[in-house]
């Protein structure tokens, strides 16, 4: 913990404030203990290493308290005494500390506080080489590949082939060229040739003349037209059915074409774009992909890199998400430096548009709050959270309590051994004729139980909880008292 950051203590008892001081003086720790009366003065800034919420006078006082402390989710907060029902909802509560305070207990809470906060904040700065690539986010060697390939081929007129997995930008890819290149001022049209039936998709790309079908009571440009002097947009063309990959093949060799129903040939001047998730080599050899027109589209390659192979962008991307909803009017939200190197280590099958979502969810879920590990959905849990547990003053308490947690979750309506029994085929609870020792037979059991869960999910305790239906400390607990390692 930087030394140079100040433990904020809010105690009204005049004894407990001077034990406060002088424990944390011998220990190392700078704080300033205040009075409730005396919070309005108090500046909430990030000089705070730690908050601890003592024992307040009245009630007023203690929700003015708990205001200020909600709406400082960057400091972690430590209770001193039972206030968990106040807390349980705040995301940067660490735990509670029991008095008598002894020296383990301290330092132990302050070290989680110190984990919380991390080595630096989850808010990035994304710096932008121009102001034309604001939506293509990264520093990541990917990335960079990419703006470089941009460079190279926007002054050009050669056709651009796109690739990469759904959800990785290509259009922001395809835009960046655009707005690269000498045709910036003019149009930039996009057009999801597998969104499209394939009926109307000629129309859609090249317009129609007045009669050409039923519903034609008028002309109608195409996208092709539309986008004259500038740059068209053709995504997901590995969907484009085989009889209008030849139509396009003409326009790509001619620079011309017809409407739908018309005779007169229309020249156009557009620069095309296209892109697609799907393998066209593999396409071209199982005969759903035109050769030719494989050859007039991949000019100039340029392959997007799936987000699971620079996950060191992705703090970068929670910014740039962030910013944007914010501009959008949304809540503003972080996310904590421990629940960033989570995501850090999904694999997004869904690329960015999975994170998108995943910040649109947490933003609806948690507006103006700190988003923890905890917060996220569990397939998106991949660290488990270093939580702090007080010391029980009673050694008697701490074992009755964890025996009763033992025959809570064995005897839970969520567990039958009757159900057991008829599954197994067998009378596998029956009770021996000499007896047995029912705390031993119950504590195996749950061994076997808790082992099979972190087992099958890697040790990671926040799974296996969720697993078994227990809360994650209770779990904790009972991996420290049968001393199971993960």
């Amino acid at each position: 913990m930087d030394r140079l950051a100040k433990l904020l203590i809010i105690e009204d008892d005049e004894k407990l404030q001077l034990q406060l001081a002088i424990i944390l003086e011998f220990i190392g720790e700078q704080a300033l203990v205040i009075h409730s009366e005396q919070l309005d003065s108090v500046k909430w800034t990030t000089e705070w290493s730690a908050c601890i919420w003592g024992s307040i006078s009245d009630e007023i006082a203690e929700a003015n308290v708990a205001k200020h402390i909600q709406n400082s989710i960057h400091i972690p907060t430590l209770t001193l005494g039972k206030k968990t029902g106040t807390m349980c909802e705040f995301p940067h509560f660490i735990g509670e500390l029991c008095t008598p305070l002894n020296y383990t207990q301290l330092t132990d809470a302050l070290h989680h506080c110190s984990v919380f906060l991390g080595k630096q904040s989850s808010e990035f700065v994304s710096g932008r080489k121009s102001t034309l690539f604001r939506s293509l986010v990264g520093e990541s060697a990917g990335i960079k590949e990419v703006r470089h390939l941009i460079e190279q081929v926007a002054n050009t007129e050669a056709n651009v082939l796109i690739l990469g997995e759904s959800g990785t930008g290509k259009e922001v890819v395809a835009r960046n060229v655009h707005y690269h290149s000498s045709r910036r001022k003019g149009p930039f049209v996009p057009i999801n040739c597998g969104a499209i039936p394939a009926d109307l998709l000629e129309s859609e790309l090249f317009g129609h003349e007045k009669g050409a079908f039923t519903g034609a009571i008028t002309a109608r440009k195409g996208r092709f037209e539309l986008a004259e002097g500038g740059t068209i947009f053709l995504d997901e063309i590995g969907d484009m059915p085989m009889p209008m990959q030849v139509k396009l093949l003409r326009v790509l060799q001619e620079r011309c074409f017809e409407r739908v129903g018309g005779n007169s040939t229309i020249k156009v001047n557009v620069r095309i774009i296209a892109a697609t998730h799907r393998n066209l080599d593999d396409m071209i050899t199982d005969g759903g992909f035109r050769e030719d027109l494989y050859y007039r589209l991949n000019v100039f390659p340029i392959e997007m890199p799936a987000l699971r192979e620079r996950s060191e962008d992705i703090p970068l991307l929670l910014t740039e998400l962030m910013s944007r909803m914010e501009a959008e009017g949304s809540p503003a939200i972080r996310f904590a430096p421990r629940a960033v190197d989570s995501l850090m280590d999904h694999t997004w099958p869904g690329n960015v548009r999975e994170l998108a979502n995943l910040v649109e969810r947490m933003v609806i879920l948690y507006p103006n709050k700190l988003v923890d590990v905890t917060n996220l959905p569990t397939k998106y849990r991949y660290s488990d959270i270093p939580e702090f547990q007080p010391e029980y003053t009673s050694s008697s308490d701490s074992i009755e309590e964890q025996e009763r947690d033992v025959l809570s979750s064995i005897f839970s309506p969520n567990f039958s051994a009757e159900e057991e029994s008829a599954k197994n085929g067998s009378d596998a609870y029956s009770l021996p004729e000499e007896g047995l020792n029912l705390k031993e037979y119950l504590a195996d059991l749950e061994v076997d139980l808790i082992s099979q869960a972190l087992n099958k999910h890697d040790g990671v305790v926040a799974r296996a909880a969720d697993m078994l239906e227990i809360r994650r400390t209770t779990l904790v607990e009972k991996m420290k008292k049968y001393n199971l390692q993960r």
